[in-house]
């Protein structure tokens, strides 16, 4: 194991922790912008399939597939809570969160690949 995969490794944890805090603790602020918070789940996730990416490099049906679970049981959590709501919007964020890294990395590999050629 490289010192680089153990600091991915590290990131993606404390990655975790903060999102899991984030997402049920109860809600201090004011969301002054609408849909802020589908922005932070689009961006949430998809920094979550970055680390994770770069941690394990795992099949991308196995990074997605894990990843969409992590977010169902968020949903669920924040469903039984009492200062929190369950959303499938929410939920098609983290699913768009994990969907336009891959997209990222697609078009980034794209990108590299006809770089090579021309030069």
């Amino acid at each position: 194991m490289t010192t680089k995969n153990t600091l991915f490794k590290l990131a993606l944890a404390v990655a975790v922790v903060v999102i899991s805090y984030l997402v049920f603790s109860r809600p201090t602020y004011t969301q002054s912008i609408p849909h802020l918070d589908k922005i932070g789940h689009l961006g949430s996730f998809f920094c979550l399939a970055y680390l994770t990416y770069l941690a394990f490099r795992p099949r991308w049906y196995l990074l997605s597939s894990a990843l969409a679970v992590y977010a169902v049981i968020i949903e669920l959590v924040q469903a039984r809570l009492p200062y929190r709501s369950a959303s499938i919007a929410d939920l098609l964020a983290d699913f768009g969160g994990i969907a336009l890294f891959y997209f990222c990395l697609w078009a980034y590999g794209k990108y590299f690949r006809a770089a090579q050629l021309i030069d």
